[in-house]
C-alpha cells in the first residue's frame, strides 16, 4: 500500500474528470458559456459572472511563468523528500493563472519571469517545465 499524497486534494464526483486527464497526461480547464471566460481552480460555478454554466476544455498546456520560490526546507511529507524544489505561479495560455510547481530546472537561478513553460504530469499531477 503506497503512502497517501498530503500535497494531491482527494477527487471528488466534481473533480475526478481533471484529474482523470492529468494521469493521462492531459490538462483541463473550466470556461463559461456564458462569459466565455476560463478559470482554474476547477469550480461549479464562474467566479466572474456567477453562471452555473460551466464546462470542461481541454487546456493547451503552454504557459508562462508568472512567479516563483524555490523552497530549501519543508519539513511536510512528501515535500520534506523533494527539497529543494520550485513551487511557482503561471500564467496559462488559456488566461487563468495557476498555482504548480516546475520540474526538469536544473538551474533555479536561471528563470526569470515570462519563461516559457510547458505542462508536465509526474505521477498524474499537473505542474509545469521549461519550454524546449
Amino acid at each position: 500500500m503506497s503512502a497517501p499524497r498530503y500535497d494531491v486534494p482527494e477527487p471528488d464526483a466534481f473533480t475526478r474528470p481533471y484529474w482523470d486527464a492529468a494521469a493521462a497526461g492531459r490538462l483541463l480547464l473550466r470556461r463559461c458559456r456564458a462569459c466565455g471566460r476560463a478559470h482554474h481552480y476547477p469550480r461549479e460555478a464562474c467566479p466572474h459572472c456567477w453562471s452555473e454554466d460551466v464546462v470542461w476544455e481541454p487546456a493547451s498546456g503552454r504557459a508562462t511563468l508568472y512567479t516563483w520560490s524555490v523552497v530549501h526546507r519543508n519539513d511536510l511529507p512528501p515535500f520534506n523528500a523533494l527539497t529543494p524544489y520550485v513551487a511557482a505561479v503561471v500564467d496559462l495560455a488559456e488566461g487563468p493563472r495557476m498555482t504548480t510547481g516546475l520540474v526538469d530546472c536544473p538551474d533555479p537561478a536561471r528563470l526569470r519571469a515570462g519563461l516559457a513553460l510547458t505542462a508536465a504530469f509526474p505521477d498524474g499531477v499537473p505542474m509545469f517545465r521549461p519550454a524546449p
